[in-house]
């Protein structure tokens, strides 16, 4: 049986699962998961273990949801829209310009990068609950987030997959 103060601690982590729903599926389809974790929430609530964090056992459901949603046949990976992860930016024009870019280079990534990279830095979760999230090691996370994290930074400077900046040889006679 869930209590009110349940009830609030759902309500506070809905703008969490908004913003992850539409990095994950994009803003047309986010609304539908997000109500199907909090339905799915609900209806399970007796799983939940009083005392921990409701926030990291919302969220697995919604990744569990997902992968679900993956998994179904006929079902193609939706193209994530232009303002997937953000509203419409209230900034200067070259901000908007920047969060644009992110926001592109973020749909890039494989998705296990981009769920782990969303996790950690959107929703400033600790490793040790992306990784219980995600039903991954910590250790997985950890390379997940700086293999995505370099790929952004390739994707964001305009260099080729697997550039990572190497340092060229100096031919030296």
């Amino acid at each position: 049986m869930t209590t009110q103060e349940d009830s609030r601690t759902l309500q506070a982590c809905l703008p969490g699962l908004r913003r992850y729903a539409r990095a994950l599926v994009g803003a047309v389809h986010a609304d539908d998961l997000v109500q199907d974790t909090v339905e799915r929430a609900w209806r399970k609530f007796d799983q939940w273990q009083r005392g921990g964090e409701m926030r990291p056992w919302l969220f697995s459901i919604m990744h569990n949801l997902h992968v679900d949603q993956l998994r179904r046949p006929g079902l193609a990976l939706q193209e994530l829209d232009d303002d997937a992860l953000l509203p419409a930016p209230e900034h200067a024009p070259g901000q908007a310009i920047a969060i644009g870019e992110m926001d592109a280079a973020l749909a890039r990534l494989p998705l296990g990068q981009r769920e782990v990279i969303l996790l950690v830095a959107l929703e400033q979760m600790p490793y040790e609950q992306v990784a219980s999230t995600l039903g991954i090691p910590v250790g997985t996370v950890m390379s997940r987030l700086s293999r995505g994290r370099e790929r952004l930074r390739e994707l964001l400077d305009g260099r080729p997959a697997g550039s990572h900046g190497a340092p060229t040889l100096k031919v030296v006679k």
